[in-house]
């Protein structure tokens, strides 16, 4: 049964009738360009199979009911919200980020007539795999449908747009300072391929991504260690990144090339100077992996993996031991290249791996984890899959 079965059925059970719509939207993995996002950057996400499903119906009354299918089997519900008296801070914990979207659709002026809402995620959550956005863009997809919104429709807004709404949500009410790599993912990459996104310009290709064509594919190892945009040390990456900018004289850090490294670092305090040295670096590294994409010189991109990794490892510092034996793990049984995603300070890695050893690999990774008296991580490979849209 999918997400979106599992969220209609809760919503008649919840609700006493059938939804209206149902709207879903995946988790995603970022092959490449991580924290290039907040600086203007280039980045390289996929999206995953797994998704979070929206069940919705309008009501007249202006008020928003929540409701969500636990991994316990239980249904959990927030109280009933107003939408006109919806203010960041109020909700908090997992209702803040379905009740961020409807503030963030209000404040930009779209007739919400209030909602019942069903949730039903199968995104991991603390994974770095952005379940977070899954659930955001479902549910403003979902929301926009009660107003006569949704995309391709009369007045709706495009999916570019709902992507920097979901970041206002994200930044402004759920207080997690991320940029628009993860809603940009869940809205618009497309089967087999991943999406190119230049974060500045707003520009978007969809590159080809069929590693299995190479022998290879992409295995996720989910640490199971727990991590937390809005509580980890991620804002205040991205604060030094801004000042390294505003010290620089430049809009971001995406203006820095490499070859300006050797002489603008210097002028920088020390702590800053391996912030920019990873960005900039990591923006060439997106850039050398879609030429890769394109010639389809898959078995060259493992170095560039590994290479991503010991710059965040490094220079930007959001690993830790949890990633770093994910990767270093991949690597000695056989990896060509394994890096960490997302944020960091947890959640999980991608290694690329021939297909014929991923059972040797995958022993090999689990056996690491219980040497270090670790918990077991999950495993599964990452399938290129299909963005946002409507269930139901």
């Amino acid at each position: 049964m999918t997400a979106a079965d599992r969220a209609a059925e809760a919503f008649a059970e919840q609700y006493g009738c059938s939804p209206s719509a149902v709207w879903s939207a995946p988790g995603r993995i970022n092959l490449i360009g991580e924290h290039t996002d907040y600086n203007d950057g280039f980045v390289l996400p996929c999206a995953l199979p797994h998704r979070t499903a929206v069940a919705v119906r309008p009501r007249e009354d202006g008020n928003l009911a929540i409701a969500t299918l636990g991994s316990d089997g239980r249904l959990h519900t927030s109280p009933t919200l107003p939408l006109a008296r919806l203010e960041p801070g109020d909700p908090t914990g997992w209702a803040a980020y379905p009740a961020g979207v409807a503030w963030a659709l209000r404040d930009a002026g779209f007739p919400l007539p209030g909602a019942d809402l069903l949730i039903v995620g199968e995104v991991p959550t603390g994974a770095g795999l952005s379940s977070s956005h899954a659930l955001e863009c479902a549910t403003a997809l979902a929301l926009l449908d009660t107003a006569g919104r949704a995309p391709g429709a009369t007045g709706g807004p495009g999916l570019a747009e709902i992507a920097r709404l979901v970041q206002r949500a994200e930044n402004d009410f759920a207080g997690a300072p991320t940029g628009l790599l993860d809603q940009t993912a869940s809205l618009r990459c497309t089967e087999a391929h991943a999406l190119f996104f230049d974060v500045r310009s707003g520009a978007a290709e969809q590159i080809p991504f069929a590693p299995l064509s190479a022998g290879l594919e992409l295995l996720v190892i989910d640490t199971r260690a727990k991590h937390s945009h809005s509580e980890s040390g991620y804002g205040d990456r991205r604060r030094g990144c801004e000042r390294a900018a505003e010290l620089l004289g430049v809009k971001a850090l995406r203006d820095v090339s490499q070859s300006d490294l050797d002489t603008n670092l210097p002028s920088l305090p020390e702590d800053l100077r391996p912030l920019v040295r990873h960005v900039v670096t990591e923006n060439a590294r997106v850039l050398a992996t879609v030429e890769l994409l394109r010639a389809g010189r898959y078995d060259e991109l493992g170095e560039i993996l590994t290479a991503s990794h010991v710059s965040l490892r490094d220079d930007y510092r959001v690993s830790c031991r949890e990633l770093d034996l994910a990767v270093d793990a991949s690597l000695e049984a056989g990896a060509s290249g394994a890096r960490m995603i997302g944020g960091g300070f947890g959640g999980s890695a991608i290694a690329l791996i021939p297909t014929e050893h991923r059972t040797s690999i995958e022993r090999h990774v689990l056996d690491a984890f219980e040497r270090h008296t670790l918990a077991a991580p999950r495993l599964f490979t990452a399938v290129p899959s299909a963005g946002a849209g409507r269930d139901r």
